[in-house]
């Protein structure tokens, strides 16, 4: 097929980006926005040799499994990709999403998976669910102050205040700081130019406590006249932080570095289970508590603690996962990279009156091996041990001198928290290759209407 040409087809699967798939006369078409079981009319926008990408045109016969998205923006905005599908078919998605990649990348046998898959952990309301949202500034052609999303693969403003995913006192919020703006006279930052005050704005809520944080993130150092936009934001009820976040850079990046208190405290608090929580604007926190909960209570269930293990929680972040363990376990060490998130360990085992909780600050890849030596070196060669690690890696999974190490110190069980499931089933292959046995894996869906799910696996030690 050709660039611009047009066809019928029907969609018959589903890719790893939520992407509908169809045929024409052989040739693969992958088709943004088109869910399994549509008939439907699609122009080539780009063609290879084997297969091209098409725009969705029209609907001709929609699937059983299409539904009215909730947002009105929804096929624009690069925040859901898969909203008009029914969440059911969603879920079997992202179920299928794991399973095919480990089967694919990990090697794994479809007939043992079978044995060890769990259903998938969705949500009873996929709406409304984020406790976190970034909202970038932008200006639009009649001159005035814009918020909303990033159109998808794009950095163009779509003008939105009232996500579907998000807390509904962020419109509140939103709107507040727009009539501010424009009120006052406060410009938004330009990619292009670089000029401009209002970059971004950061709200954060808690679910359980209600309090709300906002914090403003700027291309200077102050707001001029903030005392009337802090009079507006304190009137919402919860309302508990106001700060600003300077970032002077022109950069894709988000927040700056630090941030300023306007008005109230630094941070808002709020609970996972019985756990309390402190949280910066420049804190790594889930944004979708109710199925944090579910995935910390699978990873605490798969962990297996009686009381007195001894447990490695390898990027803990501000040590969520940490806290849950050291509810159970005799002792728990945690690592992370970020030194911030790092003082938020700390001062959230504190809080909890946690003292059985160390943690230490450094990439895991370096502190592990570097633990697992020195103990060797300070102990005539013994081994150092842990009876339980657990991992929560980012995006690119676990580095190799990290999985050598683990392999090493032998634990008994290591419980893989993992938010991609290539790089999971590729860190698996090399586990399960060292004597290590795959014993449960449980899919959780953190984001509903998007393509992104979180996998919780059991590996138990074999050799």
């Amino acid at each position: 097929m050709q660039k611009n040409e047009m066809a019928v087809i029907e969609i018959t699967d589903i890719g790893v980006n939520g992407e509908g798939i169809g045929k024409h006369d052989g040739y693969t078409l992958f088709v943004k926005d088109a869910v399994i079981g549509d008939k439907a009319e699609v122009k080539v926008m780009k063609a290879k040799k084997n297969y091209g990408y098409a725009r969705l045109m029209r609907v001709l016969e929609p699937s059983a499994d299409r539904v009215e998205p909730r947002c009105a923006f929804a096929r624009k905005c690069g925040g859901c990709q898969i909203q008009e599908m029914s969440y059911e078919r969603q879920l079997a998605f992202k179920e299928q999403k794991v399973r095919g990649n480990l089967e694919r990348l990990g090697g794994f046998d479809g007939e043992m998976l079978d044995q060890v898959m769990e259903p998938i952990l969705g949500m009873d309301n996929p709406f409304g669910y984020r406790n976190k949202a970034q909202f970038p500034f932008g200006t639009d052609r009649e001159g005035n102050p814009v918020t909303g999303f990033y159109a998808g693969r794009t950095h163009d403003i779509i003008a939105n205040t009232d996500c579907a995913l998000g807390v509904p006192v962020d419109r509140e919020i939103l709107e507040i700081i727009l009539d501010f703006m424009k009120s006052e006279g406060i410009s938004a930052y330009d990619e292009k130019t670089g000029k401009g005050l209002i970059r971004h704005v950061l709200i954060r809520y808690g679910f359980t406590t209600k309090e709300i944080m906002v914090c403003l993130v700027i291309n200077g150092r102050k707001i001029p006249g903030a005392e009337k936009l802090i009079e507006k934001l304190t009137a919402i009820s919860g309302m508990t932080s106001i700060t600003i976040s300077p970032n002077t850079r022109q950069t894709n990046v988000i927040m700056g570095d630090t941030y300023e208190v306007l008005w109230g405290q630094g941070f808002i608090t709020d609970y996972i289970g019985t756990v309390r929580y402190q949280i910066s604007p420049l804190s790594f926190y889930q944004v979708n508590p109710v199925q944090t909960e579910k995935l910390y209570s699978q990873a605490l269930e798969y962990a297996g603690l009686k009381g007195g293990e001894t447990v490695w929680d390898l990027y803990c972040g501000i040590g969520t996962i940490s806290l849950f363990l050291a509810e159970k376990a005799g002792q728990v060490y945690g690592v992370e990279i970020v030194p911030q998130a790092i003082e938020d360990a700390r001062k959230n085992a504190r809080i909890n009156r946690i003292s059985n909780a160390e943690f230490f600050v450094g990439k895991a890849e370096e502190v592990l091996p570097e633990y697992y030596e020195d103990y060797a070196r300070e102990h005539s060669g013994a081994r150092a041990r842990a009876d339980v690690i657990v991992v929560d890696p980012p995006r690119k999974g676990c580095d190799q001198a990290l999985l050598e190490t683990i392999v090493k110190m032998a634990p008994e069980r290591v419980v893989y928290v993992s938010c991609d499931p290539a790089t999971l089933a590729r860190d698996l292959k090399v586990l399960c290759g060292e004597g290590y046995a795959l014993e449960k894996v449980r899919p959780v869906d953190m984001f509903p209407q998007t393509v992104h799910v979180e996998t919780v696996v059991l590996l138990s030690y074999r050799k």
